[in-house]
């Protein structure tokens, strides 16, 4: 397991997010193409229906609770879906904040989504197997004003990729091979 060491004071997390936007803005301007990036990640089945994944050099367990056939060994992937979310917006706090000096002291932020399993199991046609509802909780703290933050805060939704991912259909194909 690889230990990871986090950035937890202002003045460094500032350095390291103007440093690397100032390496993007070179990168691009050199050439436009070098904005493209492909993540990818892999999963085996493992247990009763969970997964292990590789991701980079990183790995994780994604798993369901026992109503839903799982061992409980992880969070679920929706649990995760919702962690993404909130980790994606937790950068682009950060990213934006440090671009429109506005100042972040701490942020912490608590998403709930709903869910209706008529729709995973196949119940109700009518009912999309995904949430139908995603609420974000989003508390900052620092010396601005709240129309700052709100501000920042529409930035944030404009420009987070995990919570377009949720609010934009994406393309997705699917190609199955017998092993």
């Amino acid at each position: 397991m690889t230990e990871t060491i986090l950035i937890d004071g202002a003045s460094q997390r500032s350095a390291r997010l103007g440093e690397a936007g100032a390496a993007w803005t070179k990168r691009i301007g050199t050439r436009a193409e070098n904005a493209k990036l492909t993540y990818t990640a892999a999963g085996v089945g493992v247990g009763s229906v969970a997964t292990r994944i590789s991701a980079g050099k990183h790995q994780f367990t994604v798993d369901e609770p026992a109503a839903l056939a799982g061992d409980d060994t992880a969070a679920s992937p929706v649990e995760y879906a919702l962690g993404a979310l909130i980790a994606c917006q937790v950068v682009v706090y950060r990213l934006y904040a440090e671009q429109l000096g506005i100042q972040v002291d701490d942020i912490q932020i608590d998403a709930e989504g709903d869910l209706d399993v008529r729709g995973l199991f196949g119940i109700d046609e009518a009912i999309r197997p995904g949430f139908s509802d995603i609420r974000l909780a989003v508390r900052i703290s620092g010396p601005e004003t709240q129309e700052r933050y709100e501000d920042l805060s529409r930035t944030v939704e404009a420009r987070c990729p995990v919570q377009d991912l949720f609010s934009n259909a994406t393309p997705v194909s699917t190609v199955v091979t017998k092993a």
